[in-house]
């Protein structure tokens, strides 16, 4: 169950990100970003790392995201007005992928065990830094590139006048 989920959730991430490359719009394309970042969580929540999840929906979905919204609003890219009214054909890759995601989210809460054990113990920081550097340390290292790359787009979409 856990690898077809994987399988799932790794299309409408490799979809979502597509589909914010080469959408017109820029909200559209950061509403599939967050779509994006929302799937990719869930797959480190599915591979063991519940708090790689957390900082994935905490720094991007969140915080990276409300950036882009502002550079957006700062740029005056073009009065929503003037657009035309999206058509039933525009929403349909939106709706699939809203919906793998939310059947997924079910399905993982469904069948997945409450996260925190009833043994719970605390850990030291040291404790925890080594769990994160050594056994989650390549997914530590795709998150800040992540970042670095929407720091830069960032930068550049400030930047363009």
């Amino acid at each position: 169950m856990e690898t077809t989920l994987f399988y799932i959730l790794s299309a409408v991430t490799v979809f979502g990100t597509l589909c914010a490359i080469t959408a017109r719009q820029a909200v559209r394309a950061i509403v599939y970003l967050v779509t994006s970042f929302f799937a990719l969580a869930l797959i480190f929540y599915i591979l063991g790392a519940p708090l790689v999840a957390a900082f994935e929906v905490i720094i991007y979905a969140g915080a990276i995201m409300v950036l882009f919204l502002f550079v957006i609003m700062m740029l005056e890219l073009g009065s929503p007005e003037k657009l035309p009214k999206p058509r039933l054909a525009d929403w349909w890759p939106a709706v699939i992928l809203f919906l793998a995601v939310v059947g997924s989210v079910t399905v993982i809460a469904a069948s997945r065990q409450p996260a925190i054990a009833p043994g719970f113990t605390a850990i030291s920081v040291r404790e925890f830094s080594q769990a994160l550097f050594t056994r989650y340390g390549i997914a530590v290292e795709a998150i800040s590139m992540q970042l670095l790359f929407a720091l830069v787009g960032a930068l550049y979409l400030g930047r363009r006048r």
